[in-house]
Parts: C-alpha cells; sequence; structure tokens
C-alpha cells in the first residue's frame, strides 16, 4: 500500500510538488497540503483535482510549533514530510518528525530569521538522532541546492576519476512584464543575494564584496548572459564530499533592471533585516517589502522563456584532463500548462517529489541526515527524465577552462 505524504508549505513550490506528487499515487498514496493559511491549501487542492483526479486533504498548521506539526504528521500517517515552507522552520519540522517518526525532506538549509546566514551545521547536528531513529532525513532536494548537487555525483561517478573544478551556473531567462518581482519568496531571494559574495578554493573560503564578481557565459537556448558570483548552501557540502576538489562556485545571472532596483530598495534601508520603529510597532524593512512584492505564485501566467541551470565540471579521467556540462532547460509557459506554475517553482518542486519518491521506493532510504552528492544519483537522474526536468550532457574543451582560475 502507497505511504502516506504531508507537504507543508503551499506557495508556488508546494503548488508543483502536490501536483507532481498527485501524478504518481502509486508511491504517495494519501496526500495532505499543510500551511498555516488553509485557503492556499484548498485552492491548490482543487486544482489537483481538476489536473489529475486525485483529492489530496487540506489542513492547517504552524510549522513553528513541533507538537502541533508532530500531532498533524500522526494524524495523516504521514511516512515522509516534504517541508517545502521557510527555511526559519526546518528545525522545527525536523523535530516533529522525529517525534512522530516520519523522514524528512526539505529545500534549503536552515538559516535563523535574525540572520542571514546559510549553514549546515544546525541540519547536520541532527545526524545522530536521526540514525538512532531508524529515519532518513535529505537535505536541499530543490534544483540549486538538489539537482545541481547530483549532477556533480553524477560526473563523479561516470566521467571523472577527480574533480577539480566545479562552476555552477544558474540563468532564468524568463519575463514576468513587472518592473522588479522575485521569482521565489522576495525575503529569502533578497538576503540570499544582498550577502557577501564566497566561494572554496583549495581548502579555504573567500570572499567578495555583495555582486561584485560577474562573467559571461553562453547558455545553450538562452545565449549569453552576464553571471554574478553568489554564495549558495549546496557549496558547504559539495566541498566536504567531491573527490579531488580544489575550487567550486556559485553564479547566477540578473537583469541590469532588477539589480537598479535592488540597489535603490538597498540604499534607502529596505532590505534591511532588523526591526526598525514605526508608529509604537517594529518593523522589520525586508518583510514588509515582501508584503507589498508580487507573490511568486502569482506570476505563472505572466511569464515566459527559459531557465537553463547547470554544472560545468573539471577534472581528470584516465590520466587526462576532461570537462563536462550538465544541465536542465525548463520552459516557463510549459511549466504553467502542466501545474500552473512558473518554472522557478517547478524546478524546485519536482526534484523534492523525486527526492521523496527516492526515500520512499528505498533507494535512497538510510537512517542519518544526508546531502544529495551523498546518495546514488542514477536513480534520481533517471526520474528528472521521467517527471519533467530532462538533463543534458555536453562534453566540453578542456583546454578553455572557466576565467578567474
Amino acid at each position: 500500500m502507497p505511504a502516506s505524504t504531508l507537504i507543508i508549505g503551499a506557495g508556488g513550490v508546494g503548488n508543483v510538488v502536490a501536483h507532481k506528487c498527485a501524478q504518481v499515487p502509486e508511491v504517495f498514496g494519501p496526500i495532505t497540503l499543510a500551511s498555516r493559511t488553509v485557503s492556499k491549501c484548498d485552492r491548490i487542492a482543487a486544482d489537483v483535482k481538476a489536473a489529475t483526479g486525485v483529492e489530496i486533504e487540506a489542513a492547517a498548521v504552524d510549522a513553528d510549533n513541533i507538537g502541533e506539526t508532530a500531532d498533524l504528521i500522526r494524524r495523516t500517517g504521514a511516512k515522509v514530510v516534504i517541508n517545502v515552507a521557510l527555511p526559519y522552520q526546518d528545525l522545527s519540522i525536523m523535530e516533529a518528525c522525529l517525534q512522530a517518526g516520519a523522514h524528512y525532506l526539505d529545500t534549503a538549509n536552515y538559516e535563523p530569521l535574525e540572520d542571514a546566514k546559510f549553514e549546515y551545521k544546525w541540519q547536520w547536528a541532527y545526524q545522530d538522532r536521526f540514525r538512532e531513529a531508524g529515519l532518513t532525513a535529505l537535505l536541499g532536494s530543490g534544483f540549486d541546492p538538489g539537482v545541481t548537487n547530483v549532477f556533480c555525483a553524477y560526473a563523479q561517478k561516470h566521467f571523472f576519476d577527480e574533480v577539480h573544478y566545479i562552476d555552477i551556473l544558474d540563468a532564468n531567462a524568463g519575463d514576468h512584464g513587472y518592473p522588479f518581482a522575485t521569482n521565489f519568496n522576495p525575503e529569502i531571494n533578497i538576503r540570499e543575494i544582498t550577502a557577501r559574495g564566497r566561494y572554496w578554493d583549495r581548502g579555504e573560503w573567500l570572499e567578495t564584496d555583495p555582486l561584485s564578481w560577474s562573467m559571461k557565459f553562453d547558455f545553450p537556448e538562452i545565449g549569453e548572459r552576464k553571471v554574478f558570483l553568489l554564495y549558495h548552501e549546496e557549496l558547504e557540502s559539495l566541498c566536504r564530499n567531491m573527490n579531488g576538489l580544489k575550487r567550486i562556485r556559485f553564479w547566477m545571472t540578473f537583469s541590469d533592471n532588477y539589480l537598479n532596483h535592488l540597489k535603490v530598495l538597498e540604499n534607502v534601508g529596505m532590505t534591511a533585516i532588523k526591526p526598525v520603529p514605526f508608529q509604537d510597532q517594529l518593523v522589520v524593512p525586508l518583510q514588509f517589502l515582501r508584503s507589498v512584492l508580487p507573490d511568486p505564485a502569482s506570476l505563472g501566467p505572466r511569464t515566459k522563456g527559459k531557465t537553463n541551470i547547470g554544472c560545468v565540471i573539471e577534472g581528470v579521467k584516465d590520466g587526462k584532463a576532461a570537462r563536462h556540462y550538465l544541465y536542465n532547460i525548463c520552459d516557463h509557459e510549459e511549466c504553467y500548462r502542466e501545474v500552473k506554475s512558473q518554472a522557478i517553482s517547478y524546478t524546485t518542486g519536482v526534484p523534492a517529489m523525486i527526492g521523496a519518491r527516492m526515500i520512499l521506493e528505498g533507494h535512497w532510504l538510510e537512517p542519518g541526515v544526508w546531502n544529495m552528492e551523498q546518495r546514488d544519483p542514477d536513480p534520481f537522474m533517471q526520474a528528472l527524465n521521467e517527471h519533467g526536468l530532462p538533463w543534458q550532457h555536453e562534453p566540453l574543451d578542456p583546454a578553455k577552462p572557466m576565467p578567474h582560475r
């Protein structure tokens, strides 16, 4: 009998996860979608029923409340909890899974609400507790982190004896028509982008000023784009788990329009995360900004164009230099036709479903806390092709390395 599944979070990604799980009822069985705002769950449930014929239950939950979340896990009989809520809630949901005896999966690592600090240390600290409980916790099962980690593991397994250099590249050539909007939670997006850049090079972390490093890269089906160096959480685990690694970096595209708006918002203090007094109360500027920006879940019907996310990997195979590019191209309009979502939510939600499938089917069922590259990449890579995110591979000329060597 298929296992019961609990999805926590009813934003754009939660919508995709609900649709994709419902497409595989023989794996996921009864599905419950829970959020603090149950009306969002009801709307998604109605869309899922219309698209797939599968009925999912909607439930209200405060994911910050460990006891309430554990009670919901018990009531639904969920074998796996797919956490697509806010990163601030990762630890409380992990605690609830331990209390109620459910496997755990998320798409972004924990960060404290009061500090834009992306680290796995808080979640890695749960390794012994999950192992002793006989439960699996899978961290970062989105696209980046997530699929990018699996791309690296697949390349290490099949194309290299040693991996020396990794550049993760994320390009979104979609156009939603707004003067300024973010393609996922505005608060998380802006905290990430305004932080100092950071990359790992020969055993140490090096920092850059925010968005101060850039280069150009020619993306298939998108063309040449300017990409900016950021810190991204998958760097922290990959630098520990790739054989022979010398350097790893992360790059993302931004339009001039986006960067100009962001600079103005920074200059007037609207990206600050510390509370400020306003009319006898404390207000966090970035949280207020989030409330007035377009909801990313609303961008689906407006967005046209494609994304291209992948990894350029350099190393050695059979004593010779080798270079490979693994990537996925996703079309915003095709995503909306399938699940009423733009491609940013789609590329995060589909891998979340696949990661949960890997646990439920036993491919990645091992007690403990794991990052994606620590699991066998082959069944996950096959599932990407089956569930709407086909991957592509191009051998590259090893004599033409990435810049900034």
